[in-house]
């Protein structure tokens, strides 16, 4: 598995967390705080890979942007969270900044 394989799925796993956390209610509803807790294992045990091969702030910028926009994206989804045209641009911001750092970066 590549660094940059390993960050996309340890960032998706960023969300999945989120959103088990948000359906577990404080850690009081047994499956959905399982399910976080694996999650949270997957996003570290990727990001882990990750770090083998790329650089660290890269890394962590991209691994929290994807856990963060994507959370964004599942919220207005989800749970009808506003999309207007501010947060649509701070959206875009994040997503343009990720990718930025990973053009950026050699590895």
């Amino acid at each position: 598995m590549t660094g940059w394989l390993a960050l996309l799925a340890a960032g998706l796993m960023e969300i999945v967390w989120a959103l088990g956390l948000k359906h577990s209610d404080g850690f009081t509803k047994f499956w959905p705080a399982l399910g976080t807790l694996v999650a949270i294992a997957a996003s570290f045990g990727l990001m882990s890979i990750a770090l083998k091969s790329l650089p660290f702030g890269t890394a962590y910028a991209v691994w929290t942007g994807i856990g963060a926009a994507g959370s964004i994206v599942v919220g207005m989804g989800l749970y009808g969270e506003p999309a207007n045209a501010l947060r649509v641009l701070c959206l875009s911001m994040i997503v343009a900044g990720m990718i930025g750092l990973k053009l950026s970066t050699p590895a």
